[in-house]
């Protein structure tokens, strides 16, 4: 299904224009574009810049979101991503002939729009951390009720992960998937993206629902 795109627009305006990070600096306005299966939100530091404009519990859910924030150089861009789950589980469609776990997929650039010059894509050199996984043994993807058997692991969200200061080597870096493998579709086409700008997840494209995602942008 496809969605608007102005809520998330809206929102990022307003808090670039009023809630820029106070790092020295010039300030720049920059574009930001994702897509993701099936939502996202953005931090630029601690300050909420940007989320998808349709809930998590959307089941169905590719569509493409532009916004624009301020910001100086350097800063951090601080990702919540998460693939859509019925329950704990991690599955979807459960109690139908559907049921199967399902699969992520993220990609997202940054552009300066002062020079035009992308300065921020998702790739390989991404940190990630998984918070949710889910089902560890899928072979309970085919039970009745799943909830019973599907065996889960959850970790808690670091304090203060959003600070520049935070230490994310510890964290996995990303893994790189192709179109096919990432199953993109609707508002993945509709961006123009930087043939840097790669499609990624964790290393379990399938079991792994909720990530954190860190990237530093020090530079144009």
């Amino acid at each position: 299904m496809k969605k608007s795109r102005s809520m998330a627009t809206v929102l990022a305006v307003l808090v670039g224009a009023f809630c820029a990070p106070g790092v020295a600096g010039t300030a720049h306005r920059f574009k930001g574009e994702v897509w993701a299966d099936n939502w996202f939100s953005l931090h630029l530091g601690e300050r909420f810049v940007a989320e998808d404009s349709v809930p998590i519990t959307t089941e169905r859910s590719f569509n493409a979101e532009t916004f624009y924030f301020d910001a100086s150089y350097p800063f951090d861009l601080n990702f919540v991503v998460k693939d859509y789950k019925e329950n704990d589980t991690g599955l979807e469609y459960i109690g139908t002939p559907r049921q199967k776990m399902g699969d992520g997929g993220f990609v997202m650039q940054v552009t300066d729009t002062t020079t035009g010059k992308v300065v921020a894509v998702s790739n390989a050199a991404m940190r990630c951390l998984v918070l949710h996984k889910a089902p560890l043994n899928p072979g309970c993807a085919r039970d009745r009720n799943p909830m019973e058997t599907c065996q889960i692991k959850t970790t808690a969200e670091p304090a203060g992960w959003k600070a520049a200061a935070f230490d994310t080597t510890a964290w996995e870096r990303a893994t790189v998937y192709t179109q096919a493998q990432a199953g993109v579709k609707d508002g993945y086409f509709d961006i123009r993206w930087d043939p840097a700008a790669q499609l990624v997840w964790s290393s379990d494209l399938n079991a792994d629902n909720t990530l954190l995602c860190k990237v530093r942008v020090v530079g144009p």
